[in-house]
């Protein structure tokens, strides 16, 4: 979708570096445990771990914003299918029944940029590490609810020579006014417009393990003058994306942590490559997450808030904005919070697809 533009004002200079925190003893303790092989010194936050397991859960249960009120069950308690066709596909995906749908290897959409409609209660999960959606968008139209997504390579529908795709419509995954959504461990690559686009006034939306790769326009939150959304995003890798990693406009809660930013796209670009930013009324918290090579890794709208701590900033420029208040996540739901030194171990071996997973 088109981006909204909001009038660009200066704002402080980057923020310092964090402090020793933790000893790194324990950051390198939680590393051995993963089996995530050896990390390079660096300085972990001073609320760098909080308690909890350290390993990823394979369980299907929803976290974050996406676990309230009443949760998000996905197709639970639905008959199971295995797909291997763009027809069985949007059948069952579009189906008033709640389904778990199982897709296994390729699946190709035509024409280019087809939707898949996905209705309420269903899950969609890839099988093994090699489910894929490719030249497709999965939709979610206004009213669905109770929909999970995981473990999917979704890729490929960019337009060769269209780089800023104003003209097509081509997104990994929409959903405009919907609620309890879970999107988790998927892969996306080359899409034409937004690899994740959450729209209008959705609701408890978490995002969580994804890779979001090579892409111009990649994860926008808004297109609402409504203040409704909210939505965790978490353990997430960033690479060679240009914008919008996560754009938050008008959310009422945008809870971001252990995310992994790295290697934009397009960094001679002044003001349309960065990394987070909260627009509009957003309320935003950034915790311990990492951020390398980043131009704009974190920014504000005046009339927006953002809180950022614990993170580690590696090369960054531009804009680290930090105002505000904004909320307190552990007001709405409990969560473990990893260092930001493990952090790019951590997410480059446990995000996208898992075998685990598509067991």
């Amino acid at each position: 979708m088109t981006q909204l533009r909001s009038k660009r004002l200066p704002g402080p200079g980057p923020g310092s570096r964090p402090g020793l925190g933790k000893a790194l003893i324990t950051v390198t303790a939680l590393v051995a445990s993963l089996g995530l092989g050896a990390i390079a010194p660096a300085k972990a936050a001073t609320d760098a771990v909080t308690g909890g397991t350290a390993a990823p859960r394979w369980t299907g249960k929803a976290h974050g914003f996406a676990s309230l009120d009443g949760g998000t069950k996905g197709g639970a308690g639905g008959k199971v299918v295995t797909v291997t066709t763009q027809a069985d596909l949007e059948r069952y995906a579009a189906a008033e029944e709640p389904y778990i749908i199982r897709v296994a290897g390729t699946i190709k959409a035509e024409p280019f940029g087809a939707n898949v409609v996905v209705a309420s209660n269903k899950t969609i999960i890839g099988v093994g590490t090699a489910g894929e959606l490719v030249q497709g968008e999965f939709n979610l139209k206004p009213g669905t609810h109770n929909v999970i997504i995981r473990n999917l390579t979704i890729r490929d529908s960019y337009v060769e020579g269209n780089w800023d795709c104003k003209d097509t419509d081509f997104d990994g995954i929409q959903m405009d006014t919907v609620h309890h959504v879970w999107v988790d461990h998927n892969r996306f690559s080359r899409i034409c417009d937004g690899q994740l686009d959450v729209r209008k006034d959705s609701e408890y939306v978490t995002v969580s393990y994804n890779r979001f790769e090579n892409n111009n326009k990649t994860f926008g939150i808004g297109w609402t003058e409504n203040v409704k959304t909210q939505i965790t995003i978490d353990h997430n890798w960033f690479s060679g994306t240009k914008q919008r990693n996560p754009s938050a406009d008008n959310c009422a809660y945008a809870h971001l942590y252990n995310n992994y930013l790295t290697a934009q796209a397009d960094p001679g670009d002044p003001v349309w490559t960065y990394g987070n930013w909260s627009r509009g009324k957003t309320k935003m918290v950034i915790e311990n997450s990492y951020y390398k090579d980043v131009q704009h890794a974190y920014q504000a709208d005046t009339t927006a808030e953002l809180v950022q701590r614990g993170s580690i900033l590696k090369n960054t420029s531009g804009r680290h904005d930090a105002w505000g208040a904004a909320f307190d996540p552990r007001g709405f739901y409990k969560y473990e919070l990893h260092p930001a030194a493990a952090v790019p171990a951590l997410v480059k071996k446990f995000s996208g697809p898992q075998a685990p997973i598509g067991r």
